[in-house]
């Protein structure tokens, strides 16, 4: 595996720097608009905003990638992310935040479109399994890594904000540094949400139900670890336990989808998630005890999204896999979008518990909408059952990558109708 990596090191190096960055962002916004008052609901939009940037981003960003190339794209989204960390800490304001976010999320995105395409582009069919494992452990240890630089200053102060940016500026260094031809970026075809609920309803639901858990835990986990009383390191110690519990247990987890109905097992899953979400609410008044339930959470609540995935690919033909993973994407941003700001407003009538409760909320009726659909109809795999791939959510163009080796190298740009259905 070694001679497949070494080429793609510098955009390896990039993404973890440019994460390094973006994920202590994330959490020093948190934790800085709680010191200054933002009130939880507030908080919420905070996070949603950059979640609805996320998805603006898929649309807005290939046509500056097409237009600029990778390498200045990569350099002018970079530079728009630095700039926006900074004006986090000099423009202290929640509507300017909410704007802000939105650029870093429609940003962020091009950033991961330039990076995965190159990678795809740089990967043989036969390896690119691989790579994409590789690719997603990096982005794993590099989110759970940038939490613990939470420990090198104070969210009230300038320096966690200026060192944010000094990783997103250091990203450049490797992706600019490579002697990589540009690749195409290939339009993504998008599936009609009609279709998409007829061939794979649980998928479909899944989708949306873990966006709206995920991205409340995105946005909202260092809120609620405020509002109980953990100082930033108890802070950066919770999303780093998630996170880890999340990286250590989806291979076994998907090992376990792969070998039956994958509608069981996303129920049993989405109920293991729930039932960490009570556990979660119960430790929150034990202080650093809650890292029990964020670890227990972030190992169920991190495989769902994948699971869904598979279990889409299950029942799609191969020229549709594309398009259709292409449209649970945009439902699963859609979710996250909402999510935080469901979550905050909650947390703003019931108090941190709300966060855990949001959790059981959202992923109890999923667990249970999976196991009625298991137990009512035998799961018919169109072509051969898909394989577990451990993911995280980024850009469309990571889809190429995890598609099977075997699914259509090229496929037709996207008509006019079936953009508008997705």
């Amino acid at each position: 595996m070694l001679p497949h990596l070494l080429p793609i090191g510098s955009l390896l190096a990039g993404t973890a720097l440019l994460l390094l960055g973006t994920g202590l962002l994330n959490t020093v916004i948190a934790l800085r608009g709680s010191l200054e008052g933002f009130s939880d609901a507030t908080l919420g939009l905070i996070g949603s905003a950059y979640f609805v940037g996320f998805f603006v981003g898929t649309f807005a960003a290939p046509p500056v990638i097409r237009q600029l190339g990778h390498i200045r794209a990569f350099a002018f989204f970079s530079a728009a992310t630095a700039v926006c960390v900074l004006l986090h800490a000099l423009l202290v304001s929640a509507p300017v935040w909410m704007l802000l976010r939105v650029v870093t999320g429609i940003t962020l995105v091009g950033l991961y479109m330039v990076i995965e395409s190159w990678l795809n582009s740089q990967s043989s069919p036969e390896q690119r399994g691989k790579i994409f494992a590789v690719y997603m452990a990096v982005n794993l240890g590099a989110l759970a890594l940038a939490q613990q630089l939470l420990r090198l200053g104070s969210p009230a102060e300038f320096g966690l904000f200026a060192i944010a940016s000094i990783f997103v500026v250091l990203s450049l260094m490797p992706v600019t540094a490579t002697r990589f031809s540009p690749p195409a970026l290939k339009p993504t075809p998008r599936l009609g949400l009609g279709r998409l609920w007829k061939a794979a309803p649980v998928a479909f639901a899944g989708a949306v139900q873990s966006g709206l858990a995920m991205g409340a835990f995105w946005g909202m986990s260092a809120v609620y670890g405020g509002r109980i009383g953990l100082d930033s390191a108890g802070v950066a110690l919770l999303i780093t336990v998630s996170i880890l519990g999340g990286a250590l247990l989806q291979w076994p987890i998907g090992h376990y989808s792969d070998r039956g109905d994958r509608r069981i097992a996303l129920a049993l899953v989405a109920a293991a998630a729930s039932a960490a979400g009570v556990l979660w609410a119960a430790l929150g008044q034990f202080g650093e005890m809650v890292l029990i339930g964020g670890f227990l959470f972030g190992a169920a609540s991190f495989a769902i999204y994948p699971i869904v995935i598979a279990h889409l690919i299950d029942h799609l033909s191969h020229d549709d896999i594309l398009s259709g993973n292409a449209a649970l994407l945009l439902l699963h941003g859609a979710g996250a979008a909402a999510g935080p700001t469901v979550a905050g407003v909650l947390m703003g009538w019931l108090g941190p518990i709300a966060l855990p409760l949001h959790f059981i909320l959202m992923l109890a009726p999923l667990a249970l909408f999976a196991w009625w659909h298991a137990r009512h109809g035998k799961d018919v795999i169109v072509e051969e059952a898909a394989h577990f791939m451990p993911m995280m959510r980024t850009s469309p163009t990571v889809l190429e990558m995890m598609t099977p080796a075997d699914a259509p190298e090229h496929v037709a740009p996207a008509t006019d109708e079936t953009t508008q259905s997705a």
